[in-house]
């Protein structure tokens, strides 16, 4: 299939008109989100949802555990399910800024995707896949992708259309080189899917004492298979993926309910104010009050 047009350039018009200024947006269309960046900039730790992400304009990178993807213009990021990211925005200018869309990916439509149509299930040696990759746009995701964005400049046509649209562009993914990161995921019997119930606890219960042996229970897999499978689907361990959830909650307390290093630190689970700081420090480079301190002034600046 060949685009009898510049797909990236109408997106990114689109996509410029509908951002405002720096950052990341919501847009009318609930499962879609767009993201503008005038110069490199990061890194950001955050937490990655499922989605699928689109570079309209410049270049990327997300840092899962020690691995690095890079994607740019052309690519898209699957993210298969809840994941602890850092992230930088690599190539972007003020004439030339970085453009991005995301589209969440909701449970509830794979798998009522997945009951309609007879996508072929992925080989058994393929469970355990990273829950992130990357891969080359095919023309026709990126002609879904456009007829999505198309759709804000036509907001009458949002509640119609939107739905079937997304609907298309998952079926692209699920059936393109990256599906099978997804399906492992979605397929109630595999070790993938046991390994994103237990994510699922690890963000509801990130505050609470782990027990390695209690969770691989809970999910119905033994002590082994379950640190094997976790480490490949997340590229963390589960102590690891717990301590990033801890961290990247207690700098946002600290950032927008504005508590101090302490009381964010015992909140999400730390019972020691030294410990807390020297792993913070660790994972972002800098002590809280710092990174506190420096990121109100760039915030104050802008």
């Amino acid at each position: 299939m060949t685009l009898p047009f510049n797909p990236y350039q109408e997106i990114a018009s689109i996509a410029a008109r509908h951002t405002s200024g720096e950052g990341e947006f919501a847009t009318a269309i609930g499962n879609l989100f767009l993201s503008r960046r005038s110069k490199p900039a990061g890194p950001f730790h955050s937490a990655y949802r499922p989605c699928v992400a689109m570079v309209l304009q410049g270049a990327k990178s997300v840092r899962l555990g020690t691995e690095t993807l890079n994607y740019g213009t052309g690519d898209y990021l699957l993210t298969s399910l809840d994941l602890p990211v850092a992230w930088r925005v690599t190539e972007a200018s003020p004439e030339a800024p970085h453009l991005c869309f995301a589209m969440a990916i909701d449970a509830e439509r794979v798998a009522a995707l997945l009951r309609r149509v007879d996508i072929p299930r992925p080989a058994a040696h393929t469970d355990g896949l990273r829950g992130m990759a990357v891969n080359a746009a095919p023309p026709e995701l990126l002609e879904a992708a456009v007829r999505l964005v198309r759709l804000l400049d036509r907001p009458n046509d949002i509640a119609a259309m939107a739905p079937l649209i997304e609907q298309e562009i998952l079926y692209r993914v699920l059936t393109g080189p990256v599906g099978p990161h997804l399906l492992n995921i979605a397929l109630a019997e595999s070790q993938s899917n046991r390994i994103a119930r237990a994510v699922a606890w690890l963000r509801e219960n990130y505050a609470r004492p782990l027990r390695i042996e209690a969770l691989a229970e809970l999910v119905g897999m033994s002590v082994s298979s379950f640190h094997h499978h976790f480490k490949s689907v997340t590229a963390l361990t589960p102590v690891q993926f717990q301590k990033q959830l801890r961290l990247h909650e207690a700098r946002r307390l600290m950032l927008i309910e504005r508590l101090d290093a302490g009381m964010a630190g015992h909140r999400v689970g730390y019972q020691s104010p030294s410990q807390f700081s020297r792993e913070y420090s660790r994972l972002y480079g800098i002590s809280p009050a710092r990174d506190v301190d420096a990121e109100r002034l760039a915030t104050a600046a802008e």
